[in-house]
């Protein structure tokens, strides 16, 4: 099991920037993949972006390709979303996610990640 913690999120206004981190700690971290998640009020939980084990693949919800950048930092265990040109659509709660299975491609189903943060609030004004 891993233990995540997200910080970074607040009030921005439409067209700001925002940088999501999130704390790892417990099992290999650099071992899994990891993924970021968002759930706006009265919305179902939507895949946000992912990120391979390595680093090497990422993958990202076609509404923040080009405006969303996921990385990681090994050294520190820790898990980031830079997050530009932000809209007030992308107002909700973000969660930093860690994959079931070691050495996988990053997925954008929420059942294949069994490890979750308690979520960051963004939100972006108009």
């Amino acid at each position: 099991q891993v233990q995540l913690v997200e910080s970074g999120g607040g009030l921005v206004q439409a067209g700001g920037s925002l940088r999501l981190s999130c704390a790892a700690s417990g099992r290999t971290f650099s071992s899994y993949p990891m993924g970021w998640f968002r759930q706006a009020p009265g919305k179902e939980r939507e895949f946000v972006s992912g990120i391979s084990w390595s680093g090497t693949r990422t993958l990202y919800a076609d509404s923040v390709k080009g405006r969303f950048t996921i990385s990681r930092d090994i050294a520190k265990n820790t898990l980031y979303l830079q997050m530009n040109s932000l809209k007030p659509e992308d107002t909700a709660v973000y969660y930093c996610a860690a994959a079931k299975r070691a050495w996988a491609s990053p997925g954008n189903d929420g059942n294949e990640y069994d490890d979750w943060g308690q979520g960051t609030q963004v939100t972006v004004s108009s």
